[in-house]
């Protein structure tokens, strides 16, 4: 039970924190205002995190790192089909993202143009998950051109590189709009370039 105990006060403090940089930025976020949401002492704090690196850097290996996975990564992985599942994820993704995700923004991107110039460990962390999307994606259309569904000229990790700038990029473009329209109408294109990229059937 106290083992059970420690991990739920843990994973409080996550999603507290991840809450809190989503909205303030790593730099300007609160400890205080964390300890004030879960209603948890400085020692619970300190005991699971003893500087507010240590907790930035586990937000995004335990809170960013995983929303992706389970949204993207593992559809993909999982798929018989992953070109197909790309496609879906692209056409579909404006209906599973949180209603304040245009306003803040992508917390991903937010913390790479935020802490990247800053903090070489937050820099490495960072990277290790845009890598493994770029990653994912490029397996997932290698998988295409085996089945003859993507082109065989095409360079898939050049594509795949492309695919995840663009997405986060309509996603900067629509919080600096602050219209889910653009959005929409951003991966609507990304969509199209995704097609582009297959066998044209006769």
């Amino acid at each position: 039970m106290k083992v059970k105990q420690r991990d739920l006060t843990r994973e409080k403090l996550l999603q507290s924190a991840f809450c809190e940089m989503h909205r303030q930025g790593y730099q300007a976020a609160s400890v205080s205002n964390i300890l004030e949401d879960t209603a948890l002492t400085k020692g619970a704090f300190y005991h699971h995190f003893p500087t507010k690196q240590a907790l930035g850097l586990a937000v995004v290996e335990e809170v960013i790192g995983p929303r992706l996975d389970s949204m993207i990564f593992t559809p993909l992985r999982e798929s018989r089909h992953p070109v197909e599942t790309l496609l879906d994820i692209i056409s579909g993704i404006d209906k599973k993202i949180a209603p304040d995700f245009i306003m803040l923004g992508c917390p991903l991107n937010n913390l790479m143009q935020e802490m990247s110039p800053l903090d070489p460990v937050f820099k490495e962390k960072l990277n290790a998950v845009i890598n493994q999307w770029r990653l994912t994606v490029t397996e997932a259309l290698e998988m295409g051109q085996k089945q003859g569904v993507i082109k065989a000229e095409i360079d898939c990790n050049a594509a795949a590189l492309f695919v995840v700038s663009a997405w986060e990029g309509c996603i900067g473009i629509a919080k600096s709009l602050q219209s889910i329209e653009t959005f929409k109408l951003c991966m609507n294109q990304l969509h199209g370039y995704v097609q582009g990229l297959m066998v044209v059937k006769k």
